[in-house]
Order: C-alpha cells, then sequence, then structure tokens
C-alpha cells in the first residue's frame, strides 16, 4: 500500500496531510561512560535539611553555592540550567525522595530539552560523543541514582520518550527533538542489567505514542475507511501479523447491524479492521481477543451533543487505536501468545440515514437492541465485534477499551480507568499490568441488582437504560460475551487530557495501549 492511499498525498513537508506516523520516538540506552560535552541531567534528591546540593554539583564539579544561587529546589520536576564553563551547560532536575516520580521527572527533562532546543537548530545526524557543545539537547545524558533499578529505568524511560510528543499539522517544519538519552549507571553497575527494561519500556513507549497519533489525527482525514487503512499499512512490516479490513457489503452480508446503524448517518462507510498475532511455533496456550471502539467522529447523531466540545470527538477512537498499536507493539516484541485485535469502526453523524432512538438493530448472531440514545453509539459497535469474537475466534479471554461513558469521568476523574470485569484472574492481570506500566486502573462493580434494567421490552437488550451510566454500559456488553473471561476498559476520563502530567501532554494520552501489552506478556509467561 503507498503512502497516498492512507497517510495523505505525499509524506514530503510541503504536501503532508499528516505528520508522519508513527512520531519518532527517543532512543533510550542505558551505558557506564559519562561523555563530556553532552550536556547532562543530574537529579536533586531531598537531603536531611533541604536538596542535596552537593551530590548534585558533583558530576560536573562546581560549587554547591553556584546551584543554591540558581534556586535550585528537589521538587519533582523542577528543572533548572546550569551554565557551565566555555559556555556548556546542564540540568538539574528535581526527583524529592526519589520514589516513583520517574516518569514525571523523565518528561521534565525531555521538554526542557525541547525548550532548548526551541532556541536553534542542531545538527541532523552525530555521534553524541563527538558531538560536544553541537549536540544542544539533541543528546542528553542522565546520571541515575545509586538504586537504580529496572522499574526506575522503565519509569525513566517513558518519561523521557514521551514527555515531549506532539502532534501538530502545520506547514512549518517538524521543529527539532531529543533523538537519545544516555542513561549513565553508577560506578560498578552494569549496564547490560538495565538496558533490557529500558528496551521493554521504549516499546511501551511505542505503542502509547501511536496510539495517540491515531486519536489525534484530524477527522476530516480519519474516517473508517482511513484507519482500516492505516492499520494495515502499519502491520504490514511485521511478520506473523495478519490484517483483514471488512467492508460495508461484508458487515451487512455478516449481520453487523450495531456497526451499520452507527454508521448509517454517514457518507463515510464503516469498517472492520481485524489484526491477527500468531507467533511461529505458538500452536496452543491462552488465545486474546483484543476489541477497541473506533468512532471516528461522534456527532451524537440524532441524540446530537452539544456543540462546545465536539470538536475533542475526533478522539473518540481512542479504545481502537489503543488495541491496534498494542497488537503491533506484542508482535514486535515476539511474545509467544496467541492475539487478535478487533476495531469496528463507523462515523456516528446526523443525515436522513441516521439511526433513531426507538429503532431496533439486529446484531452479530442474531441478538436485537431496542436504541434509547443515538450517542450511546460505542456500545452499538462494540456488541457486534463482542458476538463476532466469542463465534468466530474462540478466545480464551476478550478485553474491549472504550472511550463510553461520562459517568466514569464522574466516577474516578481523568486519569483512572474504568475496569468493570467477570474473571478475577483477569481483571488482577490487567490491574497488575497496569501499575507496572504507569496507568492506573480501578475495579469497578457489574451490579446485578442492574442487570434487569439492560433487558428490553421491544427487544432482547436495551441500549441505555436509566441508572449508573458506566455500570449499566457494562451490563449491556456483558450480554455479548457468553461464558467467556471478560473484561471492559471504560477510558473516558484518561483517554483524553487537557494538561500536561507525568509523560503525558494536552491531547489523546494513548491510555491503555501498553496495559494490553504487558497483559499479553503476563500471559505468554
Amino acid at each position: 500500500m503507498s503512502d497516498s492511499s492512507v497517510f495523505g498525498s505525499s509524506r514530503t513537508p510541503e504536501h503532508a496531510v499528516l505528520p508522519v506516523i508513527p512520531t519518532a520516538l527517543v532512543e533510550v540506552d542505558v551505558v557506564s561512560r559519562w561523555r563530556d560535552g553532552v550536556p547532562a541531567a543530574v537529579p536533586v534528591f531531598d537531603g536531611a535539611s533541604g536538596p542535596d546540593l552537593a551530590a548534585a554539583a558533583e558530576p560536573w564539579g562546581v560549587d554547591p553555592s553556584l546551584l543554591e544561587a540558581l534556586g535550585v529546589t528537589a521538587t519533582v520536576g523542577d528543572v533548572r540550567t546550569v551554565p557551565l564553563p566555555d559556555g556548556r551547560f546542564g540540568w538539574v532536575v528535581g526527583a524529592g525522595s526519589g520514589v516513583g516520580r520517574w516518569r514525571s521527572i523523565g518528561a521534565s527533562i525531555a521538554r526542557a530539552a525541547r525548550a532548548r532546543l526551541g532556541e536553534g537548530i542542531a545538527e541532523d545526524d552525530a555521534d553524541p560523543a563527538d558531538l560536544g557543545d553541537a549536540a544542544e539537547a539533541e543528546y542528553v545524558q542522565v546520571r541515575l541514582p545509586a538504586d537504580a533499578d529496572a522499574e526506575l529505568v522503565s519509569a525513566l524511560t517513558l518519561g523521557l520518550s514521551l514527555g515531549d510528543y506532539r502532534f501538530r499539522v502545520s506547514a512549518e517544519p517538524a521543529a527539532p527533538r531529543m533523538r537519545k538519552a544516555l542513561l549513565v549507571v553508577p560506578d560498578g553497575v552494569d549496564p547490560a542489567e538495565l538496558r533490557a527494561a529500558a528496551a521493554r519500556a521504549h516499546e511501551w513507549a511505542a505503542a502509547t505514542s501511536l496510539a495517540r497519533d491515531l486519536a489525534n489525527a484530524p477527522s476530516n482525514v480519519k474516517n473508517p475507511v482511513w484507519l482500516a487503512g492505516a492499520g494495515t499499512e502499519l502491520a504490514g512490516p511485521l511478520p506473523g501479523v495478519t490484517a483483514t479490513v471488512r467492508d460495508e457489503k461484508w458487515l451487512a452480508d455478516k449481520g453487523f447491524g450495531g456497526v451499520l446503524a452507527v454508521g448509517g448517518g454517514s457518507v463515510s462507510p464503516p469498517r472492520l479492521l481485524e489484526l491477527t498475532w500468531r507467533p511461529e511455533g505458538v500452536k496452543s496456550g491462552p488465545h486474546l481477543v483484543l476489541v477497541g471502539k473506533g468512532i471516528t467522529f461522534d456527532t451524537g447523531g440524532i441524540s446530537i451533543k452539544p456543540a462546545d466540545g465536539m470538536h475533542l470527538m475526533r478522539t473518540d477512537m481512542a479504545g481502537g487505536g489503543a488495541v491496534l498499536s498494542a497488537l503491533l507493539s506484542i508482535a514486535r516484541l515476539r511474545l509467544p501468545v496467541r492475539v487478535t485485535a478487533l476495531v469496528p469502526s463507523a462515523e456516528n453523524h446526523v443525515s436522513g440515514s441516521s439511526y433513531r432512538p426507538g429503532d431496533v438493530v439486529r446484531h452479530y448472531g442474531g441478538k436485537t437492541t431496542e436504541v434509547a440514545n443515538t450517542d450511546a453509539e460505542g456500545r452499538m459497535v462494540l456488541a457486534d465485534a463482542l458476538a463476532y469474537a466469542v463465534q468466530r475466534h474462540e478466545p480464551d479471554f476478550i478485553v474491549d477499551v472504550a472511550t463510553l461513558t461520562g459517568a466514569m469521568k464522574v466516577a474516578l476523574g481523568l486519569r483512572t480507568g474504568g475496569l468493570f470485569a467477570t474473571d478475577e484472574k483477569l481483571e488482577r492481570a490487567l490491574r497488575e499490568a497496569g501499575e507496572r506500566v504507569g496507568e492506573s486502573w480501578w475495579r469497578m462493580p457489574l451490579l446485578e441488582d442492574h442487570a434487569a434494567d439492560v433487558q428490553g421490552e421491544l427487544a432482547d437488550v436495551r441500549q441505555a437504560p436509566q441508572g449508573p451510566g458506566g455500570i449499566t454500559a457494562a451490563l449491556f456488553l456483558r450480554e455479548f460475551v457468553g461464558a467467556v473471561p471478560w473484561a471492559h476498559l471504560d477510558i473516558a476520563g484518561p483517554g483524553r487530557a487537557d494538561k500536561a502530567y507525568d509523560d503525558v501532554v494536552p491531547g489523546a494520552t494513548g491510555f491503555a495501549a501498553r496495559t494490553l501489552v504487558e497483559l499479553a506478556a503476563s500471559l505468554a509467561e
């Protein structure tokens, strides 16, 4: 497939519709040698009587009074530029006690490098050992503390890789960026022991970054055909991955009534993207199916949304982007577990052919749904894909991901995902995977007191009954998974951000992608 078919008429800067996807990430390596002349970042820890300035000043051989004069603190993420002889510079970055905040520290360093690079373009290609002052923050080295371990290196790698992520459609050439970060281990530590952790975290970052790219892409380009084509093109170079795109005729022939109903109001026809990862030599073991909501733009349909904030609905396919990018990372890591990803994709628009409140829709497999609200479209497309996953793929576990309900934003805020599950092992595996990769999940109840609420009067089930919205949405989806162990991840809150925190920047966050990668890794053990 050519560049023009998915990513725009050309990827040349003057003609590209979108930036190059996937966004280039900072390369991270763990090394033993401090490189003179390469800009460095040194953490400042809390000491017995304030910030330990003496330890922070030692790598440069400067007097601690210089750091004191600069107002250096140990506040996590507080970055100060340190002037050095011969026009050189370095940074000190607050690290607090050093416990649990290394994503924030890495992100702060990445943002400081971006600010420095904004003062001038650096060399395009060079070895950091030879660049000296010319590196100008394209290459950065970070002094690791004496207690550095795999967990610390993973978190720092995520922060450095993602903290300065940006997606911008512009006539201007791409701004210079940090290209490589060198994590310098303390004396006596073998860097090889930590390189695997950095490499694994870098792949988590790649999954997150691609999910951000896809969700940030504007919807005048990103329709269902584009999204399915992008997934196919990105999967193409990966051995063991098969991509299949199902068009509207196939969907109609197979009875995907939910996808067709939601997509019926748009001139852009719906699609189902089906990706499979089949590692060589793995014929048995668990089969994990991931299902992601792929609504490339959501007006709400006839139950139309308010105008304020509707422009953000380009990210309503963040769940689909997460499962797509997770499967590609799983394949690059060559994890020995079978994985299938399904992305049912549609645009929810308003026209004479839009589906209506009061309609009855027949899903894949035959179950019928009574429509109450056309803005509850995500569960309509997921219902088809979940039923298809159960009947066609015979999974051992199913996980769906969706920006599904505003109720989850009310219940859990904007930094924690809602986790519903019918299986304790799967719930625990997801929650622990999230802890390892820096994504927070909170177990929500599938309250049986509300199970009757999703039973229909005109149809088998009711799409959007009264009651606790996040819970009833999950109970509706449960109707389509049968006895297969299943988890539903509602990322309506953390799927998008309006300000920077930790490794997150404003816009799509890529939330859930790296949790899914780590979940697959845990199932492969």
